[in-house]
């Protein structure tokens, strides 16, 4: 009788949906039963997928959560919905991926895990959020609360914003009593940076392994057609004549460094042009000379060509557990500058970019000079890259799927 994967997240899309997706085909395609479960937005239209939340429960939640910072402790209805669905399909395996996001009442789906659930529990730790009273991120804060319990949040008014009540430090209580009881729980860390955190948390004593997340190589690879670059660097007002320098992200907040490209906009010579990818309307109209922004694309051969088409790939980011879009870059053959404070120093070596110890603009103006002179080849950066691919990645999940549930 072949065994049956449950997946929960937030969502369909952005890279943690990516990311379930990938491992629901690798799972179906190894004989596993499958289905996702998605809070908000769409779902998949190729493989067995159905959202359990609805408008009224995510705003409900938003509101709970400004007012008394309870992310994750509203939406009682909708989960009902969920453990419904779970008790029908009678799963094997149960992986969790982002828990946060205004769709997911926390008590109800550990009190079913803790005492009704027998089969294995896998949970991808995608950000810090749940070791944390409060926050997905705590690098910026230079905050270390979370080592022994949250209080007196300084990100308080920082996603998931609460503009009244601090709540980090019942939040902390309550999801270390909930987490922990989980007996067959399996954490997935997609660095070793996140690692080392998660073994210095509460969950210290789970079994945790690395797996680092994976691209589509067969999507993001060089591209050598002049023609395609142009006409797309035409469709975005962007001189050819000019050197990218380019940053993509999901979305444009202060953790991710738009500021800092901003910055160096003002800084570097007419011959560079900075192109952000991913920014909202209103950052779209604030951007300084020398910067081109496109909004947020789901068209992964337009960021290809994009990338293949920037000189250098940016990532001023202060944190992340992984960072997908350093990978893609690469891939296309783009040598990458990164922030060395979290997981992408892990990714870039001197064969593919340059590590930053500082976040100050004289260094990237310096790294962006260092990378020319190096003259990188194109197809040394794509095999740098080619360590984190997609069939690694699933194939690492479905070996831990298997460590535990053939036994």
């Amino acid at each position: 009788m072949k065994k049956k994967l449950v997946q929960i997240n937030t969502v369909c899309n952005t890279s943690t949906g990516q990311i379930m997706h990938d491992i629901q085909v690798a799972a179906e395609n190894r004989g596993y039963g499958t289905i996702s479960f998605v809070g908000r937005r769409k779902v998949y239209t190729d493989v067995k997928c159905e959202k359990f939340g609805n408008a009224v429960s995510f705003w409900m939640h938003v509101i709970l959560n400004t007012l008394f910072d309870r992310q994750g402790f509203g939406s009682y209805f909708v989960t009902k919905r969920l453990l419904k669905r779970l008790r029908e399909e009678k799963p094997d395996i149960i992986h969790l991926h982002n828990l946060h996001g205004y769709y997911l009442n926390l008590p109800l789906l550990f009190q079913y895990l803790k005492d009704e659930f027998q089969g294995e529990v896998y949970w991808t730790f995608h950000d810090c959020w749940p070791f944390t009273g409060h926050c997905p991120y705590f690098v910026a804060a230079a905050c270390e609360k979370w080592r022994r319990g949250c209080c007196h949040c300084p990100q308080k008014n920082l996603y998931p914003i609460s503009y009244f009540w601090d709540g980090s430090k019942r939040n902390y209580n309550q999801k270390k009593k909930m987490f922990t009881a989980i007996r067959h729980l399996t954490i997935l860390a997609p660095s070793e940076w996140m690692a080392g955190l998660i073994r210095a948390s509460f969950f210290h004593d789970k079994r945790i392994e690395v797996v680092h997340n994976g691209i589509d190589l067969k999507v993001f690879r060089p591209c050598r057609e002049e023609s395609e670059m142009n006409q797309i660097l035409e469709k975005h007002n962007i001189s050819a004549d000019k050197k990218i320098l380019l940053g993509v992200a999901s979305v444009w907040d202060k953790r991710k460094g738009l500021d800092t490209l901003e910055e160096l906009a003002k800084h570097i010579s007419d011959a560079y042009v900075i192109v952000v990818v991913g920014v909202n309307k209103k950052q779209l109209k604030k951007l300084p000379e020398k910067m081109r922004g496109i909004e947020r694309t789901e068209n992964k051969e337009e960021l290809r060509i994009l990338y293949s088409a920037a000189e250098i790939f940016l990532n001023p980011s202060l944190e992340e557990s992984f960072s997908l879009v350093t990978v893609e870059a690469m891939a296309c053959g783009t040598p990458a500058i990164v922030l060395g404070t979290s997981a992408v120093r892990e990714l870039v070596n001197e064969r593919c970019g340059i590590v930053l110890e500082k976040n100050e603009i004289g260094e990237y103006l310096k790294a962006i000079k260092k990378i020319e002179d190096m003259d990188l080849d194109v197809e040394m950066v794509a095999e740098e890259a080619g360590k984190y691919s997609k069939d690694r990645m699933v194939g690492e999940v479905l070996r831990v799927y298997g460590s535990r549930t053939d036994k």
